[in-house]
């Protein structure tokens, strides 16, 4: 009973969430396509070239980078100190995108590796419980679930952490970066920046809701398992 009364808080919070963050994946879809700024954005470097110039303005020029156009999303790899960028050529959000991942590669180093460490312990600790649960081999459901959560809410803080730091300043990176290259004139600029404030506004709750979102239903297939089982 206990499970099942924890399953239906989940959806409700769940329910909540979507409410109050307005989440939308098509509405980022949306403010991703602008001809204009594509145009605008099309003037600027290659995306490799660009990234080593960001890494140069932060100090920070030991990092590996590479283009990979079979992912949807670019990233920075922490243990490998390499940024990877997606197929973003075509889109005036790549500016903001690759400053979003060289800022990653500043942060605090402890933090990064905690992410690291907790993202694949959060994983392999859910694989194992949902397997031991599935052949009716969990003792004390209740306490691996509370464990769970425990390290779900551990991973969710320090993601949050970065991803939200990373946002918030990419903004302004992307501005002085445009501004130091001479390619648009102040209008231009103005004009990327104020959508890459739209957009930031949107991506942020999203960004910030989608996890909590992937670690409130990696809890709820569990619970689901337990319930079933």
């Amino acid at each position: 009973m206990e499970l099942i009364i924890i399953l239906i808080i989940l959806m409700i919070l769940l329910v909540f969430g979507i409410f109050i963050f307005d989440f939308n994946v098509n509405k980022i879809k949306e403010f991703s396509k602008n001809d204009e700024l594509d145009k605008i954005a099309s003037k600027y470097p290659e995306n490799i070239d660009m990234c080593k110039q960001y890494l140069k303005m932060l100090k920070n020029e030991t990092v590996k980078i590479e283009n990979d156009d079979n992912i949807k999303s670019s990233l920075y790899i922490a243990i490998s100190n390499k940024i990877v960028i997606a197929n973003i050529k075509d889109s005036y959000t790549r500016i903001q995108t690759i400053a979003h991942e060289c800022l990653h590669s500043i942060q605090n180093r402890k933090l990064l590796i905690a992410n690291f460490l907790f993202s694949n312990i959060y994983i392999l600790y859910f694989l194992i419980i949902c397997v031991l649960a599935i052949f009716k081999v969990l003792p004390l459901k209740m306490l691996f679930l509370a464990i769970f959560i425990a390290i779900g809410m551990m991973y969710c803080l320090i993601r949050n952490y970065l991803e939200n730091d990373a946002m918030i300043k990419a903004r302004f990176l992307a501005e002085k970066y445009m501004l130091s290259q001479n390619i648009s004139n102040k209008n231009e600029i103005e004009k990327m920046v104020q959508q890459f404030d739209k957009l930031n506004d949107i991506a942020i709750k999203n960004v910030n809701y989608y996890l909590y979102l992937t670690v409130i239903i990696k809890i709820m297939i569990f619970v689901i398992i337990c319930i079933i089982r």
